[in-house]
């Protein structure tokens, strides 16, 4: 199926794509890389009649050392953010996860940006972005303001994004290599059933978990039972909290019991290999 018929904006500067998503409010949707946008249009789930083409504007695809964090720009790809020598030494978790995202094509195309703004319950970043608790700077017609990582994802599909505004650029900190990211793939498209970020900055952890529900979430029950704990036991018995307090998704890939069992694994072996780089 086609998409149906829209008019086409590739606005070079943020003050100009700002402006045409003002001007067109709900009837205008921003295009980045385009895997979600596309396929959406191509079924007809999504019909705007204008699309607003961010991809050319240059200044989003930095990544760079902001003082004490790492700014990625929204137009970042995945195979940049993997790829990137300053993310590998500094935040080692972001590019970790981005190497796991679909497959070659995907990654030389789809953007950090344009998956956090889609808010996909199966995307990889967003258990990362909660972990490393991130700060997400957007632009929109009354300026810039930031969003911390725990605000950002409201729901399915749902961000704490207005739709006249468009993420410029994610801050995330400087950590040590101690991280790990552990997934459990949907062998046809890549998405997570359950991915599992890990943080560990001395005793301490930080756990986001995605695919299990329909938002990323940091799985604070495990953190808190894990203590200053790094035996296998106390691993083991800290990741049996992974899934407290959330309602699992059932659907037809996975149930919302083996969800939640795959939360309890990934977490446990995403604990162990953080610990293992302490």
């Amino acid at each position: 199926m086609y998409a149906a018929a829209f008019d086409y904006h590739r606005p070079s500067t943020i003050d100009e794509a700002i402006a045409l998503l003002a001007r067109h409010g709900d009837e205008a949707k921003v295009l980045a890389g385009g895997h979600s946008l596309i396929p959406a249009m191509k079924l007809r789930l999504a019909r705007p009649s204008v699309v607003v083409d961010i991809a050319r504007i240059a200044s989003l695809s930095e990544i760079r050392d902001a003082g004490g964090r790492i700014a990625v720009g929204a137009l970042a790809t995945h195979q940049s953010v993997e790829s990137s020598a300053l993310l590998k030494s500094k935040c080692p978790l972001l590019a970790e996860v981005a190497a796991t995202i679909g497959d070659v094509q995907v990654r030389n195309k789809g953007t950090i940006g344009g998956s956090l703004a889609h808010a996909d319950p199966a995307a990889d970043y967003p258990a990362a972005i909660v972990a490393l608790d991130a700060e997400i700077e957007v632009a929109g017609p009354k300026g810039r303001r930031t969003i911390r990582a725990a605000d950002f994802f409201v729901g399915l599909l749902e961000t704490a994004l207005a739709p006249d505004e468009i993420i410029t650029e994610i801050r995330v900190p400087a950590t040590p290599q101690s991280v790990a990211y552990e997934k459990t793939s949907q062998k046809a498209s890549g998405f997570a059933l359950t991915g599992v970020a890990v943080v560990v900055d001395g005793q301490a952890a930080r756990i986001g978990i995605t695919g299990v529900a329909t938002k990323a979430y940091r799985a604070t029950a495990a953190e808190q039972a894990l203590g200053a704990g790094r035996t296998a036991e106390t691993i083991a018995a800290a990741a049996s909290h992974a899934a407290d307090g959330v309602d699992p998704l059932n659907d037809i890939h996975a149930s919302s019991a083996f969800r939640a069992h795959l939360a309890q694994v990934n977490t446990r072996r995403a604990l162990e290999r953080a610990f293992s780089r302490v």
